[in-house]
């Protein structure tokens, strides 16, 4: 049976179902880049992550051909400042973008105010595309931006070329809009087009429009974020498996799902059919962790057996999934245990194009060798650092956190408690290790402390309205 599902015919009319297109014979030796990003979607949500509720065959085969990382983190538990960290290879923190934009949460029972952040990505930032479009490339953003509204950081003005991008109602599903190439020309649904099929027509009309040249396509679902409004044609088969498992699992949040992987489907399909499928490489991630608590409807999803969930700095509201496949490159069938941020991904699509030098203060490090080297697995030791200094509404409180090796120290930034955790051994992080593990406690702080201090982080202030009880 084939693990292709039937997608509407807006869609199937935009694919060259004519002849084979040559274009791969013309196009240059430089592979492509299909960036595809998922929003608020969990780390086990899929079913090559075990997942036994939701139904996503195509991205399962997708992790089948390439390789499907158990550690892949996103550099912020929310959506905006890991948006920033992929387009710039930077700390959220160094960005001084730490919160989503419209974040303005406070806690008047908590000691500290939460600190002051820039609700936009800087046009002075150098990004992937603009990096890309040096080399020849051409570059393509469809979805959901959300690093800041005026025109001089749109999209079109930070590196793409070809650009459609949500505007209103961007929660919804239907009635919404879609700017192409500016504001001044918006495409708006009445309610008969479901945004997950329109944005992956998008992502098809670009690949079909630039298939002669290199090309990097940045693809922003806005799926599965909530409102869950799922296709009806896709909900009775979860609705009648409700309750099978022992995990409490959402049949509308599936139904979204399965919409993201018939997307998916439909580009790997597109890229088959055009001829540049071997030699493009795709990647398949999210912007934070999954959902676990009722926000404008029913909890989305399960994230056990991590800790906490989106808006958290434990596991749960940082740890996403993340699958790239290459054909022509990559061994198929990998899973790997390595970790990386999504401040990663910048300087690995540097490396892989030819692009030696970066752009000043980058943070991330490429991964490419450990992509097309199937037998680098060494001991990591490399930090990797998040800050969070927000009240989120998803009731997280101002943290910051450490990971080294196996070990991940955790700062509550209103009193100032340390947790130590060793995540081989507790993913759950419920055995706080800090008590009997004091100098690894404290080495890991001044790690931390000395991180923010370099990348001049802003941190919580004092509430003058906080009365100790």
């Amino acid at each position: 049976m084939s693990s292709f599902n039937p997608i509407p015919k807006s869609i199937l009319a935009a694919l060259p179902f004519c002849a084979l297109n040559m274009a791969s014979t013309a196009q240059s030796t430089a592979p492509n880049i299909v960036f595809i990003l998922t929003d608020d979607m969990g780390w086990k949500d899929l079913g090559c992550y075990g997942n036994p509720f939701n139904e996503t065959p195509n991205i399962d085969k997708l992790a089948k051909e390439g390789i499907r990382f158990t550690q892949a983190y996103a550099a912020c538990p929310v959506c905006s400042p890991t948006r920033a960290s992929i387009l710039t290879g930077k700390y959220p923190a160094r960005l001084q973008l730490t919160n989503f934009l419209g974040g303005m949460r406070t806690d008047d029972n908590s000691p500290v105010l939460p600190a002051g952040y820039k609700p936009y990505l800087e046009a002075q930032e150098t990004t992937i595309p603009e990096l890309l479009k040096q080399k020849g490339y051409s570059t393509g953003m469809v979805g959901k931006w959300h690093v800041g509204d005026h025109d001089s950081i749109a999209p079109w003005n930070q590196g793409f070329d070809y650009c459609r991008l949500i505007g209103k109602n961007g929660l919804d599903y239907y009635n919404y809009s879609i700017f192409m190439d500016s504001y001044q020309n918006e495409f708006t649904d009445q309610g008969s087009e479901y945004m997950t099929d329109k944005l992956t027509q998008y992502g098809v009309d670009f690949i079909n429009q630039n298939a002669e040249k290199p090309f990097f396509l940045y693809l922003a679902y806005s799926a599965p974020h909530v409102l869950i409004v799922p296709r009806g044609d896709k909900l009775r088969k979860y609705l009648i498996k409700y309750g099978t498992s022992k995990e409490k699992y959402n049949p509308y949040y599936a139904a979204v799902m399965e919409s993201i992987d018939d997307g998916v489907g439909m580009i790997v399909q597109t890229l088959r059919e055009q001829g540049l499928l071997e030699n493009t490489l795709i990647v398949f991630t999210s912007d934070n962790g999954g959902l676990g608590l009722d926000e404008l409807g029913p909890t989305p999803t399960s994230i056990a057996p991590l800790r906490k969930w989106k808006g958290h700095i434990y596991e749960g509201g940082t740890r996403v999934p993340a699958i790239f496949s290459w054909p022509a490159k990559l061994t198929k069938d990998r899973v790997s245990e390595q970790y990386f941020s999504s401040i990663d991904y910048l300087p690995t699509f540097c490396e892989l194009t030819s692009i030696s030098e970066l752009p000043s203060t980058v943070d991330g490090q490429s991964i490419l060798p450990l992509l097309v080297n199937p037998e680098k697995q060494e001991t990591q030791t490399r930090p990797l650092f998040w800050h969070y200094p927000h009240f989120s509404n998803q009731l997280g409180r101002p943290a910051g956190s450490v990971r080294v090796g196996d070990y991940k120290l955790v700062e509550n930034y209103e009193t100032g408690a340390l947790e130590l955790f060793n995540l081989k051994d507790d993913i759950s992080e419920s055995k706080d290790l800090s008590k009997k593990m004091r100098q690894k406690t404290s080495d890991m702080h001044l790690l931390l402390s000395n991180w923010r201090k370099e990348v001049h982080a802003q941190m919580p202030s004092p509430n003058p309205l906080f009365q100790a009880k």
